[in-house]
């Protein structure tokens, strides 16, 4: 079954990833395995500048997986 996506839903290399936004304190931080990870920090700096927060953003290779680790920092 296909879903909506939700507007902060990120879909960096055309498959949607879910991050739970609303459970995002500052200090926490996610790992969004992706291989375009340009596209991930543009999608990811839309909703934080919708949600009036900083990130800081860092691509990286964890557990052998390519990806953005994004960081609430206000």
């Amino acid at each position: 079954m296909n879903t909506v996506p939700k507007i902060d839903d990120l879909h960096p290399d055309g498959i949607r990833i879910e991050v739970a936004w609303g459970e995002m304190q500052v200090g926490m931080s996610v790992f969004l395995p992706c291989i375009n990870t340009e596209e991930a920090k543009k999608q990811v700096d839309k909703i934080a500048e919708a949600k009036g927060w900083k990130l800081q953003t860092q691509a990286r290779i964890e557990d052998e997986r390519f990806g953005l680790r994004i960081w609430r920092v206000l």
